[in-house]
């Protein structure tokens, strides 16, 4: 991977090569769109580039300032510190980096030496000075050109851990699988002398027969780690293999038995063992850190994989996800009352309980401020409670939490989701956009973000986007379906996005299927409503639909469909109205 990102417009190639060209010469690696590898996925690799670039160099001008991509872009930069903008032709910056100094760059002229460039250089130099841990050095900026390949950046070596292959005999033993992947992803990224690649862009290689060299070329690593897990009873058996990209040798190998109980020193030891093989040194704090894991209990970490596993595959509004949450996250701190995770978990289940589907019980909130009790920079708990506190329309304080919550762990695909969710909520739909984007591109399995994503860039009409964010959720909910033919949260969610892709039979297919499996599920029917109304164009049916469904809804819901764009078309019916006030007078009187 490269030190620099350069954000642009591709109308502005011609104008951004030699200002790439000047960077290059001053010793640094640079990615920009040319670098992306024949036959890649696009999105995929600015993603994977952007996440472990040092520094963002935004090249603003009249065009790249309309471009959502480049927007989107310095955004990340932005929050995650390590933006560097520059300007042409006097471009109006957006809103949200106007604060930030930047260059202007008019005058330039390719001059390597100007005072102006220099200024640019310094910038990228402390990101990249900073990101690589070393001490800054005079000649960093006029240091020989290293190589392309990451690894050979000061103090870092790549690394890729690809999903490890549930072994088990039993489809439902992918949370455990995956799990074990996630851990030791997060254990390796504690090694400051490791760029680990990011979940998102190490599952997208999840069931696919590829090689270690395959994937060390897209993604620009020198290694891949790959394995397996078998869980059975009280036993689990562990495989893995540190694999050298270029050569395709084998750097280290083991094979684990052992008791389930030793699952956490196992980890542990598979951690150190590729800190060993790749000779590099853990310091004494990163040691401990990898052995943090929030429970010493292996039955409460299990239970707590189970029960994110249903937490993260549902919808907001759907029973049994929130409910199967519920019960295991109970279990769990019961077990471990100190598990902050399993707290965090816990909460949102209740809140989906109580305000999502109107069933009395805890709202959520006692289990939230436990959980920032015991972890108070547990990012998911200030996600969690941001959620209770919008229910309670103190949307000011849930903002602070979402924004409290971003910076702990921008990478969390449970804070983005709630805060995906608290801007649709409060119609800032573009910020809606970047926040469900971030979650569909962190969580593989993700349909119900996915889905909110289409419904915004509908509503904001991006409809090239919107088609591909409804592909994307189709396929997703043919794999959910071919895992459970039964799951209707799966068939209803990929039956709206069917009607945004215009295949209407297949949508009033996967519709009417959803209903005779799970007729109760007012989640499900809602995304019926939806589409119906925003693209089957069938306003009866929709209103009529509507008309079964309100008295079903919780209050929460019910607000919920008030801001919902995709009931816009709906909203100067004289029916819709008439539906909409009748609901709220039964809600007022309890």
């Amino acid at each position: 991977m490269a030190d620099i990102f350069v954000s642009y417009a591709r109308a502005d190639r011609a104008r951004v090569a030699p200002l790439v060209a000047a960077i290059e010469a001053r010793g640094w690696s640079v990615w920009w769109d040319p670098d992306i590898s024949p036959g890649q996925e696009f999105d995929l690799q600015i993603v994977a580039e952007l996440k472990v670039a040092s520094a963002v160099l935004v090249v603003w001008t009249p065009r790249s300032v309309q471009s959502r991509w480049v927007r989107g872009e310095a955004r990340d930069g932005a929050e995650r510190g390590i933006l560097v903008p520059v300007r042409f032709d006097a471009a109006e910056l957006p809103i949200d980096v106007r604060t930030l100094h930047t260059t202007d760059l008019d005058d330039w002229n390719g001059d390597s030496g100007s005072p102006l460039f220099e200024e640019v250089l310094r910038a990228l130099g402390r990101l990249v000075v900073r990101e690589s841990g070393s001490e800054p050095r005079a000649a960093a900026m006029t240091a020989a050109p290293p190589s392309r390949d990451p690894a050979a950046a000061p103090g870092r070596v790549s690394i890729c851990v690809l999903p490890f292959a549930n072994m088990s005999g039993d489809p439902e033993q992918e949370y455990f699988s995956d799990g074990i992947t996630e851990d030791i992803i997060t254990d390796l990224a504690k090694v400051s002398a490791l760029s680990v690649i990011a979940r998102n862009s190490a599952f997208v290689y999840k069931g696919q027969n590829v090689d270690a060299t395959q994937v060390a070329r897209e993604l620009k690593v020198r290694h891949v780690l790959e394995g397996s897990v078998r869980k059975a009873g009280g036993r689990v058996r562990i495989t893995a293999q540190l694999i050298d990209g270029s050569s395709n040798d084998h750097l280290w190998a083991e094979r684990y038995d052992r008791i389930l109980e030793d699952i956490f020193s196992l980890q542990d030891e598979i951690s150190e063992a590729i800190v060993r093989a790749l000779k590099l040194k853990l310091l004494p704090e990163e040691r401990r850190a990898i052995e943090r894991r929030g429970t010493d209990n292996v039955e409460a970490y299990n239970l707590y994989l189970m029960a994110r596993q249903y937490c993260v595959n549902g919808s907001d509004w759907a029973s049994r996800p929130a409910e199967a949450t519920v019960r295991l996250c109970t279990r769990a701190v019961e077990i471990d009352p100190h598990y902050a995770r399993a707290w965090s978990l816990l909460a949102n289940g209740q809140t989906t309980l109580r305000f999502g589907l109107g069933r009395p019980g805890d709202d959520g909130l006692a289990a939230a401020e436990r959980a920032l009790a015991l972890d108070p920079d547990l990012a998911e708990a200030h996600a969690a409670r941001a959620k209770i506190l919008t229910e309670y329309g103190r949307i000011d304080e849930a903002s602070d939490e979402i924004d409290i919550a971003l910076r702990l762990d921008p990478e969390s695909y449970e804070v983005n989701r709630s805060a995906g969710k608290l801007r649709y909520r409060q119609r800032r739909l573009p910020d809606a956009v970047r926040h469900y984007e971030k979650a569909m591109e962190l969580l593989d399995t993700d349909i119900h973000a996915t889905g909110m994503l289409v419904s915004c860039y509908i509503a904001i009409g991006d409809e090239s986007a919107a088609h591909r964010a409804a592909q994307i959720a189709v396929e997703r909910a043919e794999k959910a379906i071919a895992l459970d033919q039964n799951d209707a949260s799966a068939l209803a969610g990929g039956a709206y996005s069917l009607a945004v892709l215009g295949e209407t039979e297949r949508a009033k297919t996967w519709m009417n299927r959803a209903a005779l499996i799970d007729p109760e599920n007012v989640n499900a029917r809602y995304n019926f409503v939806c589409a119906l109304a925003a693209h089957l164009h069938d306003t009866e049916g929709a209103l009529q639909m509507l008309a079964s469904l309100l008295p079903l809804m919780s209050a929460s819901f019910v607000k919920y469909a008030m801001v919902d764009p995709d009931l816009d078309t709906l909203r100067e019916d004289p029916r819709f109205q008439a539906l909409v006030a009748a609901a709220e007078a039964q809600l007022s009187r309890g």
